[in-house]
């Protein structure tokens, strides 16, 4: 443990968290050291147990019951009980040595008692700890095979109305409640374990439905149900493996899991897992199963997704293609999806026909997803197709009229050659739209936005000037026409500072002082400077009470 430096804490935690920990030192109490690891309490928002280990040189890891702690995260928490470590560390080896000594100590006492000393103790521990007496119960029954003990004592362990105060289990119970309905998943995997996998089915089976049951009154916000739902599928896969259910039983079930009988956002079983258990025989009952449920309910999400993952593990690209075009969606996307996966089975002409269906199904070209329009651009490029790229772009532009749209087209025409002469038309249908004042979705008219990501300047701000042009349209247009147009960028500035002299707060002096940077180097281009200083004195005096703004002018000799 004495092997780790503050650098390592810092990289273990990163800049933030570690800086954070700095103001928790004070927090630290009832510290224990134990051969290779440290615990403590660390009082934050809450009380927090923090345990502190080092898994090789400068290899730091640790756990705390923090919620960044809990995603698994190295947090300030931990930080805090590192510092407070290294501060003793002159002290770390000897009560290491201690630790070491207790252990041996304790193990060497233990396996010198008798039978029945040993029994007395833990009994004695057993009248003393309610919850381990409830974990040897259960543990007793499973080695025993009582599956009636073992199902009553299950339905208490997911039982919430110990937790639910208030008729739900809130946040800070969430936790105590997920961990005693873990034991619950250990009594299974005991029944596994013991020779009784046909009853860890049953029970794991009635653990899923009590446990979704549950999570509808648990506030599980940091996800610890989910865990035990994952542990609780993966007991009942592992009593699978062992008892070897009928494969034709376990098949409907596990189509019948996926599809809602029990809510499998907590127990999240994939059927294939299951492949090897069911055989030829159970996989065929699987795909049978899961056919007639998609075609009773082709719109079903879980009937879709389980066709797909059968139809994907078995190869067949057509039963793929079958669950998709059931339920193609207007903006093209599905269509795009069918052509992605024909992509992957090398069936390329039959992708760019869906892919080219799409766009010929969409109602609306505006609504149509982009992500299709690129795909079919690509393959037509590929293809040497280059005219009906252009005039897939060109439709889509005219559509949409976007500035995306605008770069697309013109990366389209420029491949073709033909850009000029569709420069012509697309700026047309822009100007049509800024003389009607039809602005993008950022303010002003898309005509300046593209003319601007044209660079050309010239025509953007004659574009600004006949149609408008909104205040971000013409800081872009004052910062790159001022070289040519000084006294044109120098009213856009002062037009711009006015309204900024009159709010308060740092952002808004730092963008009024890049305004005034703006106004000088004007004024220097026009020869005016005189002007400027006389304009920068009147600002200063008007706008003195404003302390920051006065020392970042200062900073820039404004």
């Amino acid at each position: 443990m004495e092997g780790f430096t503050e650098s390592d804490l810092r990289a273990s935690a990163g800049s933030r968290s570690f800086e954070r920990g700095l103001g928790y030192l004070d927090a630290v109490s009832g510290v224990e050291v134990g051969d290779g690891w440290v615990t403590a309490s660390v009082h934050g928002t809450e009380r927090y147990e923090v345990v502190l280990t080092l898994d090789g040189p400068g290899a730091l890891s640790g756990e705390c019951d923090c919620p960044y702690g809990m995603e698994g995260n190295f947090c300030k928490h931990l930080v805090a009980l590192g510092l407070t470590v290294l501060a003793r560390r002159e002290s770390l080896p000897r009560q290491r040595k201690a630790a070491r000594d207790r252990a041996q100590g304790l193990d060497g006492w233990l396996s010198g008692l008798s039978k029945d000393g040993l029994l007395a103790l833990v009994r004695e521990q057993i009248a003393e700890d309610r919850q381990l007496r409830r974990r040897l119960e259960l543990r007793a029954a499973s080695a025993r095979g009582d599956l009636a003990a073992v199902r009553a004592r299950i339905r208490d362990l997911l039982d919430v109305s110990p937790f639910a105060q208030y008729g739900y289990v809130a946040y800070a119970d969430a936790r105590a409640y997920a961990d005693q309905a873990g034991q619950a998943v250990s009594a299974i995997g005991a029944l596994t374990g013991s020779g009784r996998a046909d009853g860890a089915i049953t029970l794991a089976r009635e653990a899923m439905r009590l446990l979704a049951d549950a999570v509808e009154t648990v506030d599980d916000s940091d996800g610890w149900l989910g865990q035990v739902g994952a542990d609780l599928a993966e007991a009942h896969l592992e009593a699978c493996r062992a008892a070897r259910p009928d494969p034709e039983e376990l098949a409907r079930w596990l189509v019948g899991h996926v599809l809602g009988d029990v809510d499998d956002g907590l127990t999240d079983i994939d059927p294939l897992d299951y492949e090897e258990i069911l055989g030829d025989e159970g996989m065929a009952v699987l795909r049978k199963s899961a056919v007639e449920a998609w075609r009773d309910n082709r719109r079903g999400w879980a009937e879709k997704y389980l066709m797909e993952r059968l139809a994907k593990a078995g190869g067949d690209i057509d039963a793929v293609v079958a669950v998709h075009a059931a339920d193609l969606v207007p903006n093209g996307h599905t269509h795009l999806v069918i052509a992605q996966e024909l992509d992957a089975a090398r069936r390329p002409d039959e992708a760019l026909r869906w892919a080219e269906r799409g766009i010929q199904d969409a109602r609306d070209l505006a609504a149509v997803d982009t992500s299709l329009v690129d795909y079919l651009c690509d393959r037509y490029e590929r293809a040497d197709r280059l005219p009906d790229a252009v005039a897939l772009r060109r439709d889509h532009f005219a559509a949409r009229r976007t500035v995306p749209a605008y770069q697309r087209l013109r990366a389209a025409a420029r491949a073709a050659d033909c850009w000029p002469a569709e420069r012509e038309g697309a700026l047309a249908l822009l100007r049509a739209d800024a003389e009607q004042r039809q602005p993008s979705r950022y303010g002003g008219p898309v005509l300046v936005d593209a003319l601007l990501d044209d660079e050309d300047t010239d025509a953007a701000w004659e574009a600004a000037t006949d149609t408008g042009a909104d205040d971000r349209q013409w800081l872009t247009l004052a910062d790159q026409a001022r070289a040519a147009r000084p006294a044109g960028a120098l009213g856009v500035y002062l037009r711009l500072t006015g309204p900024l002299t009159k709010q308060t707060g740092n952002a808004v002096y730092e963008e009024l002082v890049s305004l005034l940077l703006s106004i000088r180097d004007c004024h220097r281009r026009l020869g005016s400077t005189e002007e400027f200083t006389a304009y920068a004195t009147a600002l200063r005096t008007a706008q003195k009470r404003k302390r920051n703004l006065m020392r970042l002018m200062d900073a820039h000799g404004l």
